[in-house]
């Protein structure tokens, strides 16, 4: 498995085989790729860029641009779709080896499609990933070996540490080391989500 790829099956795969090359070659990352909908389909692209910081507006509409322009030219969706293409986030989907590795150490929470112990939801503190198997330290103490390829989903949870690592990450001071002159406003320090995502028809 390819760490820097999500582990994706059927259309989504064919579609991550599309994009993500395209998304390299402007410098940056597929995070995320999902078809949602049947009669007039969603195709939701998210994006890191590929020097680790948060994805801009900006961004996401050139991105918008060259990924329809590759989409219609291959055409791998019949009739009318959208294309949605947004940040990760900071409470992002962990879809890739990398993403389990780079947030070792955050709170997340995952399901898995088949049980494991009786259980199918877990929450707990990243432990990283190999290529099989995300891994996590649960509430009491133990660790859960969750396979990559059985996931249904896995996101990091929003808590205090991973909001002032992503604002460290954005090159924000922290609040100790930000000292606003007299009477000037403190800069907002809390990073958001992301950007709202770019929207186009084809």
């Amino acid at each position: 498995m390819d760490a820097d790829l999500p582990f994706l099956t059927g259309l989504d795969a064919k579609l991550a085989a599309i994009v993500a090359p395209v998304l390299a070659d402007m410098g940056f990352e597929l995070v995320r790729v999902a078809v949602l909908g049947r009669e007039s389909p969603t195709v939701q692209i998210m994006a890191d860029r590929a020097d680790g910081t948060l994805i801009r507006i900006e961004d996401c509409e050139q991105i918008s641009h060259a990924v329809g322009a590759v989409l219609d030219v291959e055409d791998p969706l019949p009739g009318v779709w959208t294309l949605e293409v947004s940040s990760a986030g900071i409470d992002r989907p962990l879809t890739r080896v990398k993403d389990w590795n780079r947030f070792a150490g955050h709170l997340a929470k995952a399901e898995v499609n088949i049980p494991i112990n009786g259980r199918k939801r877990f929450a707990g503190i990243l432990l990283g990933a190999d290529d099989n198997v995300g891994r996590l330290r649960l509430e009491d103490g133990t660790e859960a070996a969750l396979p990559l390829s059985d996931l249904r989903k896995a996101r990091l949870v929003l808590t205090d540490e991973l909001i002032a690592a992503s604002a460290h990450m954005m090159g924000v001071p922290d609040a100790a080391e930000a000292e606003p002159s007299a009477g000037a406003e403190a800069p907002e320090s809390t990073p958001k989500p992301g950007p709202a995502p770019v929207r186009k028809t084809h």
